[in-house]
């Protein structure tokens, strides 16, 4: 599970639609919320999203801290601090990605949420 949620990863930094399509659960109930962005609900919506990110022009390096994993049966979670490299600077999104393990075995991503996260300076 940890190397599907590494693949996650590799896939957006790679701006990869294919692989990023091979990896999510093709289901109404995948769900994807984006930083700052409303709820995704649908592979539909999903795709749509990361089809427009990829179009964009900047590029993003994932510098993963702070990660945790649970796995409970078919269904595990992972929880990171996704520290981002970007040609407009850096930021740090916390971020929930939510697998399924599909009838061969393979773990499918079914959620992501990532929520920006504000350092207060004081």
């Amino acid at each position: 599970m940890l190397a599907a949620n590494q693949a996650f990863y590799n896939a957006f930094e790679a701006r990869d639609l294919d692989a990023m399509s091979d990896l999510w659960e093709h289901s109404p109930e995948a769900m994807c919320t984006h930083p700052g962005w409303s709820t995704l609900r649908g592979w539909a919506a999903i795709v749509s999203s990361f089809a427009a990110l990829f179009r964009g022009g900047q590029t993003l390096q994932f510098l993963l801290t702070e990660v945790s994993a649970v796995v409970k049966g078919d269904t595990a979670w992972v929880s990171v601090d996704e520290n981002l490299l970007g040609d407009q600077g850096g930021t740090t999104v916390a971020a929930l990605n939510i697998f399924t393990r599909d009838i061969t075995g393979r773990w499918r991503l079914v959620v992501h949420h990532g929520s920006a996260v504000h350092v207060s300076r004081g």
